[in-house]
């Protein structure tokens, strides 16, 4: 791992005092039994409060519900991924040989945590103040690139049955498949009467998430 701390610098704006803890963040639970999973955990709550403080002042007129619908989106694992990449984290990740022949550097799970493990270990070590400017800088300007809060496919389709009157859409997990750091899982959605639609994911959410909309796209 070349110049950790140089990077760390560069790119979450910080000079670490506890090498090893942000050496842990990077580690994947392939390398060792010291890896990022505690510090995900952390930083996955201090993404989310710093990113509802951000849109409770960005957006003083919208209700709870639009507020909701914008924080899903910007705390979800995907979004944490193409931070990752922008950041250029695949070069500092610590993978075991499965995980590295697997293709995990590519793995939007793999690099979300390893972003929310970062957020926890820069908490840690320099407080709230330096984790919320790294959200902000790092997070730029997604906060404001639609008018509107997006509407999530699920809630959509849930409101399409019920101004058709029609039961609420069932889901179904059909398959899951690949390594554990890297799963993919089969989701079947069907609302009865009217149709049914598959796709697949790299958590059971996202699966269903693709599956309403693949559904939704057949009722357009």
């Amino acid at each position: 791992m070349a110049d950790l701390a140089g990077w760390l610098e560069e790119h979450i704006g910080h000079k670490p005092i506890d090498l090893a803890m942000f050496e842990r963040a990077l580690t994947h639970s392939s390398r060792s039994e010291e890896n990022y999973e505690r510090l995900e955990f952390l930083g996955d709550r201090v993404l989310g409060l710093v990113i509802a403080a951000w849109l409770y002042a960005l957006f003083p007129d919208e209700p709870e519900g639009k507020l909701s619908k914008r924080l899903n989106v910007l705390v979800a694992r995907t979004t944490c991924a193409e931070v990752g990449r922008e950041l250029g984290l695949a070069a500092q990740m610590r993978l075991g040989k499965q995980a590295r022949d697997d293709g995990a550097f590519e793995s939007d799970n793999v690099l979300g945590d390893i972003v929310e493990s970062l957020i926890g270990a820069l908490w840690l070590e320099a407080g709230f103040e330096p984790a919320r400017a790294f959200i902000h800088r790092a997070w730029g300007d997604r906060v404001n690139r639609q008018d509107s809060a997006p509407q999530h496919p699920k809630s959509m389709l849930q409101e399409w049955a019920a101004a058709n009157n029609r039961r609420p859409p069932a889901y179904e997990v059909l398959g899951r498949s690949g390594p554990q750091h890297a799963p993919t899982f089969v989701v079947r959605v069907s609302i009865k009467g009217v149709g049914e639609a598959e796709a697949e994911g790299t958590t059971k959410q996202d699966a269903e998430t693709e599956a309403a909309q693949a559904l939704l796209d057949q009722l357009g």
